[in-house]
């Protein structure tokens, strides 16, 4: 768990090696965040606070660059958009949903996805000795400086102001998400 002190967008996910995917999480103004997800010339930007999403497909840009609000009618981009969740996948096995109920995203990525992204999510190569790679290829053990290495935009630092969770706050979260018999991740 990552406790990001910043107002900056981190690259969650990259496919290095062949761009099939990325993921990025935004920093909205009123301390609200979006997710950027990218696959296969197609951006979807999820808005989970505001239970929204918004699809832009860029193999159907104008030769004006405007990129165009479509739907993925013709797409190899399947989405779908329940009540409370949505969840996008392509056919190369990069999946991303968002339980807007619990306000909680997740990424997944099939077994040929091995070892080719890297962010703020790890190398996905099973190897816990390289998770905490920065940009650069080298390694640190330092959270602050991680997740300032995969800041996309330039910003600055704030300082939290408000105290941290006490323990039993934190238990209680943890109680919502995984013991209650409701819970979709029990």
């Amino acid at each position: 768990i990552y406790d990001l002190a910043s107002k900056c967008s981190v690259l969650l996910a990259k496919d290095f090696v062949h761009s099939a995917f990325t993921v990025i999480l935004n920093e909205e103004t009123r301390n609200s965040r979006s997710l950027y997800v990218e696959m296969n010339q197609t951006v979807i930007i999820i808005y989970p606070r505001l239970k929204i999403s918004k699809i832009y497909n860029f193999s159907l840009t104008e030769e004006n660059c405007q990129v165009l609000d479509q739907s993925l009618e013709n797409s190899t981009i399947n989405s779908r958009l329940g009540t409370n969740k949505i969840e996008v996948s392509d056919q190369k096995g990069v999946s991303v949903s968002c339980d807007f109920q619990y306000d909680l995203c997740t990424v997944t990525l099939a077994g040929w996805h091995h070892g080719v992204s890297a962010g703020l999510f790890g190398t996905n190569d099973n190897e816990a000795g390289n998770e905490w790679m920065v940009p650069n290829g080298s390694f640190t053990d330092k959270v602050k400086e991680f997740t300032q290495s995969w800041q996309v935009n330039k910003c600055s630092l704030v300082q939290k102001k408000e105290k941290p969770c006490p323990i039993t706050a934190k238990q209680n979260i943890c109680k919502v998400f995984f013991e209650e018999p409701h819970s979709l991740l029990r």
